[in-house]
């Protein structure tokens, strides 16, 4: 390894500076902000050679550039570029930008001659730098000065510079010299990496190990670096125009391919991965590329693996895309739809995608038939929509991939994935028509279940007449039979005496709704006349209301009586488990409940106090849900010391007021009437005059009802994009 201290400009002026980007790096992905910042950057060292008062002119350090130098067949050796594209790439932008201000030929040309292209280069149009294909296009079009330019990141960045530097440009005194000074000012330390094989510089765990001072890197990122780095740059080259970014790439978009790799590989590997985010990409990166090497004997056939898996992944993300020439493809489409988009569940997309890939596999051994499929996906949305009638989705993301071990067996027919749904732990059970029928009846189905309400209507419609009913059109609504406001008129048809109480109790309730493309018609009009309306429906079971004279509790209780039975057809059960306990040791029923405050209903809590709460992979008894509070936040600071600055920086937002979070140097002068609402994070009382806690100790305002201490917590993960099982209470 050979580390030399340059500026930017000398990085980039000799006419054997020949860079190359490869494409496992990703594309140009600076935003507007790490635009600004350069900026800022770049002006401060203009004014501090503007100001004569500064002797020593500032410098700016601008971060590494690591590369590897690969023989090109001729006197010039390519640079290929480990870590610091992003810099180089803004780097270069900057000065097209400048060159395209200037208002002197020469200078544009000794700028373009200089910085932008070479006569070495056999790059086309003799540039310096060859980027990834998504960006090369864009960047060679600036270099060249066309007029039609390509959209994207690398024109935009262009096009922000040119506004930034426009204005500066008039003010008298400053010219394109003063910013080319500035780059010469720009420092940057150029590491060479020696790649003989008793130095141990691999670059890919130089590439692993380096930390980006602009965006952090993706898991996508570090996967295609790890599958393509190990390869000549030619080979590279053709893998990724070929292979990575035409069959993976393309298809997933930016947006899906970090989620795809970890779907991917909690189907492969059959058990739980955390949710993808910027504090455990460097974890899931190891599991991965563990997983690869143990799984895979060459980087071809993992490629080849994975490229099987994209169809079936955009037929989860997107079930439009799915197709195939049998007749069973409209019904599957239509359940993919239901299970992602509908109940939107994120547990079973590795579950799915196994059970798609093997639907289109060709080895006979691994296949499942289209009918078998179909059944499979019923069973998976009734499980999923009759656990959303409970409240249910505790644990589903930490144990619904282990059930991928199960499909060969199921595809072979010596289970079904209704069994194996059936025989989990309790808080996972497949809840029964008892459960089912007792939880709609009381609950407000309207309101509880309102995320699924049209969904679920829509299902019973379509069961009911065996016509496709348009559920997602915004025409077709649900409507309240007894409105939402009481008049004169409908307090006589409830009754005078129980309208009231009538109307409190069952207005929400399932027995009192259906679906109707008039509901902005009915509003609070008559009984009789919503009858006359309705009987012109094209929903077949409006029709069902118009037998009843009248619309009071007995006959909202026969309606609910009609579409439970309704509800427990359309998402019915085998006859042998509509009664069961369909759980595992169902003698036996769980002696504690976990909740999931990212999850679970708070409503749950009223009267109740924790017994344990597992914080980060730990449990720790607690009695009091103070106590708990302040563990959690003591935890999260020991397991993500980040969080402390971030909570600091936002605490009106995310902890409801600006003192939630306060240190003790700046609490102990408060009355002790303030201090009386805070407790220090080791749990210390805080209105006493005591000189044993530290100045710099977190006290934390901790007289919060149950509800709120939980919604705390809730907002706490979500903001620092922490997974539901981190926190797991035991009540």
């Amino acid at each position: 390894m050979k580390a030399s201290d340059t500026s930017i400009f000398n990085a980039l002026s000799p006419n054997t500076a020949l860079f190359f980007i490869p494409p496992y790096q990703r594309a140009y992905s600076w935003e507007k902000e790490q635009i600004y910042r350069f900026f800022d950057d770049v002006m401060r060292l203009v004014h501090s050679e503007l100001d004569p008062k500064q002797k020593d002119k500032q410098e700016h350090f601008f971060g590494t550039l690591v590369y590897k130098s690969e023989p090109t067949g001729s006197f010039i050796n390519l640079n290929v570029i480990i870590d610091g594209q992003q810099r180089l790439t803004t780097s270069l932008l900057f000065c097209i930008a400048l060159r395209d201000l200037s208002t002197d030929p020469q200078e544009r040309a000794d700028m373009t001659n200089t910085l932008l292209t070479s006569s070495n280069s056999s790059f086309e149009d003799h540039v310096k730098l060859k980027q990834v294909t998504a960006d090369f296009d864009a960047y060679r079009a600036l270099v060249r000065g066309d007029e039609e330019r390509v959209p994207g990141k690398v024109t935009d960045a262009y096009k922000l510079f040119i506004k930034l530097l426009t204005p500066k440009l008039q003010i008298e005194g400053l010219t394109i010299r003063h910013f080319i000074t500035a780059l010469q000012r720009i420092n940057v330390v150029t590491i060479l990496l020696d790649e003989r094989p008793y130095k141990g510089e691999d670059p890919q765990v130089i590439f692993e190990t380096l930390n980006s001072l602009g965006k952090p890197l993706t898991l996508s990122d570090l996967i295609r670096n790890y599958i393509l780095l190990g390869m000549p740059s030619k080979e590279q080259t053709k893998t990724y125009d070929k292979e990575w970014q035409p069959k993976i790439e393309q298809p997933l978009g930016e947006a899906y391919l970090s989620k795809f790799f970890r779907d991917y590989l909690q189907c492969r590997d059959k058990k739980p991965y955390k949710v993808v985010n910027d504090n455990n990409t460097k974890e899931l990166y190891y599991q991965f590329k563990g997983f690869v090497e143990q799984t895979f004997t060459s980087r071809d056939a993992f490629i080849k693996d994975i490229q099987s898996y994209v169809p079936c992944y955009l037929s989860i993300i997107d079930p439009s895309h799915y197709e195939d020439a049998t007749s069973y493809s409209e019904t599957i489409r239509e359940l993919l739809c239901n299970i992602f988009e509908d109940i939107t569940s994120e547990a079973f997309k590795p579950v799915v995608l196994e059970l798609l890939h093997m639907y289109q596999a060709k080895a006979p051994a691994t296949t499942i038939s289209g009918a078998l499929l179909i059944e499979t996906l019923e069973s998976i949305r009734t499980y999923l929509i009759r656990r959303r009638v409970l409240s249910l989705t505790i644990g589903e993301n930490m144990n619904i991939p282990l059930l991928t071990s199960y499909l060969p067996a199921v595809a072979n027919q010596q289970t079904s994935l209704m069994d194996v749904l059936a025989n989990q732990f309790y808080h996972l059970r497949f809840p029964n028509d008892k459960e089912v029928r007792d939880t709609l009846e009381r609950i407000a189905f309207y309101k509880g279940l309102n995320k699924y309400s049209k969904f679920i209507l829509g299902k019973m419609e379509e069961q009911h007449t065996k016509v496709a009913v348009p559920f997602k059109d915004k025409a077709v609504t649900i409507e309240h039979i007894m409105p939402q406001t009481l008049n004169e008129v409908w307090r006589s048809e409830l009754g005078e005496e129980k309208a009231e109480e009538v109307h409190q109790h069952y207005l929400h309730n399932i027995g009192n709704l259906i679906l109707t493309e008039f509901n902005s018609e009915m509003g609070n009009k008559s009984f009789a006349d919503k009858k006359s309306r309705l009987a012109t429906s094209t929903i077949r079971y409006s029709h069902d209301i118009c037998q009843y004279e009248q619309w009071c509790e007995e006959s909202i209780l026969d309606h609910q009586d009609r579409m439970i039975s309704l509800f427990l057809d359309t998402f019915s059960l085998p006859d042998e488990y509509k009664l069961a306990n369909n759980w595992r040791d169902a003698n036996k029923q769980a002696t504690e409940t976990l909740f999931y405050p990212l999850e679970s209903d708070p409503t749950i809590l009223t009267g109740r106090k924790p017994k344990a709460v597992v914080l980060f992979g730990s449990t720790v008894e607690v009695k009091s849900w103070r106590t708990l509070l302040l563990l959690f936040f003591k935890n999260l600071f020991d397991q993500h010391p980040q969080a402390k600055s971030i909570l600091f920086d936002n605490q009106k937002e995310v902890l409801g007021r600006a003192d939630a979070l306060i240190l003790w140097k700046d609490l102990k002068s408060k009355p002790v009437s303030y201090r009386h609402l805070y407790k220090t994070i080791d749990n210390k009382d805080c209105y006493k005059e005591t000189s044993d806690i530290a100045d710099d100790c977190i006290c934390i305002n901790a007289t919060l009802n149950t509800q709120a201490l939980i919604d705390r917590i809730a907002r706490v993960m979500r903001l620092l994009d922490l997974d539901s099982e981190e926190v797991i209470i035991k009540l």
